[in-house]
């Protein structure tokens, strides 16, 4: 049970978590598409150019046949010059500090409250856990998070 909404305390007396000072992490990159719900994850070690690239290497290896287009952030990571790019993969830059217009940030949205308030033991925990979770996350489940009513208008008058 997360701690929350759910519980009621006493007006005044904050909630008490248990915490972890060990600090471990991995970066979860993430495509989704609004319209079908389909969507492709993967697990690296570091938010950076290289691993960004391998990413979309495996995207594009995954759905060959398909033009993706993904929105992503002027983060450095996010800068890749056109060769570093494979030939169905086209980058969108979104606005500066609009992180509300890029679908998939619903989808880590969903994650960080799902794992909120959770301690593990070890990353590999942390790891098993969120491969649980994305495995349950069915395209209607994707669809339902990423798909709001003026992102599926503008894709279906571009006919992607």
């Amino acid at each position: 049970m997360s701690i929350g909404f759910e519980m009621r305390l006493p007006w005044g007396v904050k909630p008490v978590g248990e915490h972890q000072w060990k600090r471990e992490c991995f970066w979860l990159y993430g495509a989704v598409s609004p319209s079908t719900g389909k969507s492709f994850f993967g697990e690296f070690s570091h938010l950076d150019k290289v691993c960004f690239e391998a990413y979309l290497q495996q995207l594009s290896l995954e759905y060959p046949d398909e033009l993706h287009i993904i929105q992503v952030d002027n983060a450095p990571a996010h800068l890749l010059s056109k060769s570093e790019l494979p030939d169905n993969i086209i980058l969108l830059f979104q606005p500066p500090h609009c992180p509300e217009v890029n679908p998939t940030e619903r989808v880590w949205e969903y994650l960080k409250d799902f794992l909120a308030w959770s301690v593990f033991r070890n990353l590999d925990e942390l790891r098993i856990k969120i491969q649980e979770k994305l495995a349950s996350c069915t395209n209607y489940v994707i669809g339902f998070l990423t798909g709001w009513s003026w992102i599926l208008h503008s894709l279906s008058l571009s006919h992607l």
